[in-house]
């Protein structure tokens, strides 16, 4: 099990380089103001403020890429050979309540499931713990960087937070609204999900070089819907730097962060703390919007008005590129072990709405809001589907 450190600190100069002004200047510029920065960055990285806590977490990553590739190996091989001793076919669809119980007391089974929560929880909670010791720091970096650019945030303390939005999704403590550094946890205890293959942004870095420009090529304002830390509004601004780049998220700590890590790193863009499903952005604003692993995280009556919202805010001619799991015809079959998968990742890694999601059909969704749909564009991400709405 490699240790991800020696790797991230062998590809510094070169991730740099490759991800441009804002990994460059994350990289060499002095201290902003009130501007936590306890240890450096690793290109665009910043690195956790304690030896010990990235330690931890390298460790984390660690055990997770085990967990990923061979345990889940395992869990597959034994999955295969628990159906075919039950006289099923492997690759046969089945039930998600089916595939629960004819899996979930198996011993390898159930390995492979604990050991992904565990180290699920112990991402969460170590991190979670180190900026509450630390709270004031944090706070007053927050609050420092409220009041300054380049770029703007808006949060609201008071604003309504829809009930559908307040579940620990990815079991993460307080999810995104309930947690004050809601943001700073989620984005390193992400960094452990992608396994170590994150720490530079690569993947938000690849679905935005994927977005399709509007026909006209013309691209003056852009929105991510549910932007999380907004990882992905930052690429989409690299890759579109005279455009005005939005960020929204009904989380007012990750928006917060999000403008920390963005000013930190020198770019302009803004984030509010808005819903997806009301924007209060005026009609035909934006050339595109973008949304990445948002519509599995809603209710499905969420989902109709967050489309119908996209629809609204897109000028004729302009584009919606929503990245998220394939579902309808680009779905697949729903094999045993797949839909064992689903069905424990929904009920212990608190994915409320994903069953809901993968069972309905968004590219329809997309339709019946008033979009042409394309379903023929490639995938910005294996294992998602390829959709691309376009305003006509």
């Amino acid at each position: 099990m490699g240790i991800n450190r020696r790797n991230l600190l062998q590809a510094t100069s070169a991730a740099a380089a490759f991800f441009g002004a804002g990994a460059a200047k994350a990289a060499t510029a002095s201290p902003r103001k009130g501007d936590v920065e306890l240890r450096g960055t690793v290109g665009r990285l910043e690195r956790l403020g304690s030896l010990e806590l990235e330690s931890q977490q390298d460790f984390l990553t660690g055990f997770r890429s085990f967990v990923n590739d061979d345990l889940r190996k395992a869990a597959a091989m034994r999955a295969e050979a628990i159906v075919k001793s039950a006289g099923m076919d492997p690759k046969g669809e089945m039930k998600y309540a089916q595939a629960a119980a004819l899996f979930e007391k198996d011993p390898i089974m159930a390995t492979y499931v604990k050991a992904w929560v565990a180290n699920q929880q112990q991402t969460w909670s170590t991190i979670q713990d180190y900026f509450h010791r630390n709270a004031d720091q944090y706070l007053s970096e927050m609050d420092a960087f409220d009041k300054q650019g380049p770029g703007t945030v808006e949060w609201d303390p008071k604003m309504f937070i829809p009930d559908y939005t307040k579940h620990e999704i990815h079991i993460q403590p307080g999810g995104y609204v309930g947690d004050p550094f809601a943001g700073y946890i989620n984005f390193y205890g992400v960094n452990n999900f992608y396994a170590g293959r994150n720490y530079q942004d690569e993947t938000q870095y690849a679905i935005a070089q994927a977005v399709p420009l509007p026909k006209d090529g013309k691209v003056k304002r852009i929105l991510d819907l549910g932007c999380a830390t907004g990882r992905l509004t930052l690429q989409m601004k690299e890759r579109f730097p005279d455009a005005e780049v939005w960020g929204i998220d009904v989380g007012g700590p990750m928006v917060r962060y999000a403008h920390v890590r963005a000013a930190d790193l020198g770019i302009d863009v803004n984030y509010a703390q808005r819903l997806a499903e009301d924007t209060k952005f005026p009609d035909g604003y934006f050339d595109i919007v973008t949304s990445y692993i948002l519509m599995h995280e809603v209710t499905i009556e969420a989902s109709h008005k967050i489309t119908a919202e996209a629809l609204r805010v897109l000028r004729p001619g302009g584009v919606y590129f929503p990245v998220d799991f394939a579902n309808g015809k680009q779905r697949g079959p729903i094999t045993p072990y797949a839909a064992f998968s689903v069905w424990w990742d929904h009920r212990w890694n608190n994915e409320v709405w994903s069953i809901d999601y993968r069972d309905s059909n968004y590219a329809d969704f997309m339709r019946k809001a008033g979009f042409a749909v394309d379903e023929t564009v490639k995938s910005a991400r294996r294992g998602h589907g390829g959709l691309l709405g376009i305003k006509t």
